[in-house]
C-alpha cells in the first residue's frame, strides 16, 4: 500500500520529505517484526546486532569500542547491552590481559548456540516478508548507499 495511504495524508511537501517518511515507516515495519522473535529471548534488536557482531569475530575477544564503531545504531547504551547480554550467560567480559585499563568481550559457546537459533528464526521471519526479486533488492541497498553520499 502506498505511503500516503497508510498514514492517511494525501499529501506531502515534496519527494524527499515523502521518501524520507516511506522509509522511516517502511523500517519500523520490519523492526516490529524483527521485536516479535526477539522479545521471546528477552532481548531487543540492539542486543541481537552484539551477539552477531562478537559470532562475527568468534573466538577472538573485542572491545566495547571495537563493537560500538560497527554497530547498527551507535546511540545505544551499549555498556547495558553488553550488561544484559553478560547477566543472560551470552557473553563474557574480561579484563585485556595485554592492557589492563581495555576490557574484551566473548560470546559464550550458549551465546553461539542463542544467535545461531535467533538467526534462523529471523531467517523465516525475512522469507516471509520478502516482496522485491533480488535484483530490486540490490537496487534498493544502492540508492540507500547513495542517499547517504
Amino acid at each position: 500500500m502506498e505511503i500516503g495511504k497508510l498514514i492517511k495524508q494525501p499529501k506531502f511537501s515534496n519527494s524527499y520529505h515523502k521518501a524520507m517518511l516511506n522509509l522511516f515507516y517502511t523500517s519500523n515495519y520490519f523492526r516490529d517484526a524483527h521485536l516479535k522473535v526477539f522479545s521471546e529471548y528477552g532481548i531487543q534488536g540492539a542486543h541481537f546486532n552484539v551477539l552477531r557482531i562478537l559470532r562475527g569475530k568468534h573466538p577472538e575477544p573485542l572491545s566495547p569500542g571495537s563493537i560500538k564503531e560497527v554497530m547498527l545504531d551507535k546511540g545505544c547504551d551499549l555498556t547495558r547491552l553488553i550488561d544484559k547480554l553478560v547477566s543472560l550467560g551470552w557473553v563474557v567480559r574480561n579484563i585485556c590481559p595485554e592492557n589492563k585499563r581495555k576490557m574484551n568481550v566473548t560470546l559464550t559457546q550458549e551465546g553461539s548456540l542463542i544467535t545461531e537459533k535467533i538467526s534462523i528464526e529471523l531467517t523465516e521471519t525475512d522469507t516471509a516478508l520478502k516482496t522485491l526479486t533480488d535484483e530490486e533488492y540490490s537496487t534498493l541497498s544502492h540508492l540507500l548507499d547513495k542517499m547517504r553520499g
